[in-house]
């Protein structure tokens, strides 16, 4: 099996609109209402909001393949483009997406080694992420990779208040 990974330009929106589309509705439909997968599909994933984060020179997205098929991707921000205040010594994950017929290949390690390599050749310390406390599958695999909670924030899904942990790696 081939894994490679592409960085994400502006031809790419109408893709990564489609990829994050697909990849969050297949894992979190289960759990939520429709209305409110919706509700954040469309604040969430619009072609506006997308295509802001893709110009903006903080915040990165890449594309993975298996065997040049798309899989998923991965999204980082550094400095001001993190979600939290987290200093300028740290980086964002802010998305590693797999399409459910690519996941249990490697290929969420494989974008969290490249997220670690990103950070590290920025300097930075440590890399953290907001998880959903309900998201039992991601909460194991970033302790498994080294992650702490580390505190907690809340957002919205639709009309629906949730938690998402703070989870924290330290780089050496």
């Amino acid at each position: 099996m081939a894994v490679k990974i592409k960085k994400c330009t502006f031809e790419d929106l109408l893709i990564l609109q489609r990829m994050s589309h697909e990849t969050f509705n297949e894992t979190f439909v289960h759990q939520n209402s429709p209305e409110n997968i919706n509700a954040y599909l469309e604040k969430a994933f619009n072609l506006k909001r997308l295509g802001k984060e893709l110009s903006d020179i903080s915040s990165q997205f890449f594309f993975v393949y298996l065997d040049n098929e798309i899989a998923g991707y991965l999204k980082v921000n550094i400095n001001n483009a993190q979600s939290e205040e987290m200093g300028d010594e740290a980086l964002e994950i802010v998305r590693i997406y797999i399409k459910n017929e690519f996941q249990k290949h490697g290929l969420g390690r494989y974008l969290l080694n490249e997220a670690v390599k990103f950070a590290m050749e920025r300097n930075k310390k440590k890399i953290w992420l907001g998880v959903w406390e309900k998201n039992e599958k991601a909460l194991a695999f970033y302790q498994k990779m080294g992650f702490i909670q580390t505190g907690a924030h809340f957002f919205y899904m639709g009309d629906e208040e949730q938690k998402d942990f703070i989870m924290t790696r330290i780089l050496l």
